[in-house]
């Protein structure tokens, strides 16, 4: 019986998929993959570290230097190699082991690892046949299940106080640093890291990937904050708008398409759906207002170990939504030098329909 139990599960689910696609090989590197595949997360560096797997062994290339830390976290095999020996013969032994020794072997490589690690493994192999991991390891990935659900909904209870936290602490005079410390204090105090933080007061609003400045808060401000954390490995995000002070009509009425967008889009995400069909709903809400050209970016994007991974919700994306993905819905309107609004959810599709993560309303955040 193994120790790590999610980990068999894992693999043998990843199996599944290998014989279902005609896969004989799947190398990871230290990535997301690996951490998500096996609970092993060594250190990135240029020494080749790999997590092959086949249908009849999985066992790590690793470098001695870091075998006793990873052997706490997994029960597979290690073929260690050393900084002097190098890790030619480590692999070479590790590939046989898998019987990935015959000719035009079918190989899913890790897209997100060092090229020289692929290489490494494409010149030992004898003429493979490559691809990525989109309909294997990131397949599965995509499908969080109820323990991955518990994670993220922890983190964005967490995330939730900090915002709330973040908008009773407006005051005139404060800066946008100052705000973002605010949060990043309480995640600390709650055995979280700050994963982003995006505070942004007035025309600042309006660049979606704004950095916290020095800016600071006037009367009759619009405020947008975009924060997560990491909590248990697993990271929240989301963004909130309001205003302090009196909001201006034209503010009102760009609120409440935002909001319309998102809403039109939590109702287009459901099993079955096309990732398009869920940007479209929020993208025609918001060009039938007008503003069409002022929505500068995708509707969403998947969210699990990594905060931005598949499904993308893109307008030209025809990937079939899925029970149990994750993503976000994050509409937004950005007039360049007054002010921008962005409402995000992160949901997660159930049989009917998309669920929220959040319990922090929508609604405009008065102060």
């Amino acid at each position: 019986m193994t120790a790590f139990p999610q980990t068999a599960a894992r693999l043998s689910a990843l199996r599944d998929c290998m014989a279902a696609t005609n896969t004989d090989l799947v190398v990871l590197g230290p990535s997301s993959h690996m951490a998500w595949l096996s609970g092993v997360h060594p250190h990135g560096d240029e020494r080749p570290v790999l997590l092959v797997v086949s249908q009849d062994y999985a066992g790590f290339l690793m470098p001695k230097l870091n075998a006793n830390a990873a052997s706490k976290d997994t029960d597979l095999p290690l073929h260690k190699w050393t900084d002097d020996a190098g890790p030619e013969a480590a692999l070479s032994e590790l590939l046989e082991k898998t019987g990935a020794t015959r000719s035009g072997v079918s190989v899913v490589l890790d897209e997100t690892m060092r090229a020289d690690f692929a290489l490494r493994v494409i010149d030992a192999l004898d003429q493979p046949v490559r691809r990525f991991t989109d309909d294997t390891v990131g397949a599965l990935r995509a499908m969080k299940d109820e323990a991955e659900f518990a994670l993220i909904k922890a983190a964005h209870k967490l995330n939730d106080e900090a915002v709330t936290n973040a908008f009773d602490s407006l005051r005139e005079g404060i800066t946008e640093r100052e705000i973002q410390a605010i949060i990043n204090d309480h995640y600390k105090a709650n055995g979280a890291t700050l994963e982003f933080c995006s505070i942004c007061f007035g025309e600042n609003g309006a660049f979606p990937h704004h950095y916290s400045s020095d800016k600071k808060l006037e009367k009759d401000t619009a405020v947008l904050i975009d924060t997560g954390c990491r909590l248990g490995g697993y990271p929240s995000d989301m963004t909130r708008c309001g205003f302090f002070g009196e909001p201006s009509e034209e503010y009102a009425k760009v609120f409440d398409v935002v909001d319309r967008a998102v809403q039109a889009a939590l109702a287009a995400a459901k099993p079955g759906a096309l990732s398009r069909d869920v940007d479209k709903a929020a993208r025609d809400v918001i060009t039938e207002a007008g503003y069409g050209d002022k929505f500068l970016h995708r509707t969403g994007h998947g969210l699990g170990i990594d905060i931005h991974e598949p499904p993308y919700i893109t307008a030209t994306s025809d990937v079939e939504l899925a029970k149990g993905n994750v993503f976000s819905i994050e509409p937004g309107v950005y007039l360049a030098g007054e002010f921008g609004i962005r409402l995000e959810e992160i949901v997660i599709l159930r049989e009917d329909g998309a669920e929220i993560f959040s319990d922090m309303p929508l609604t405009m955040i008065r102060k």
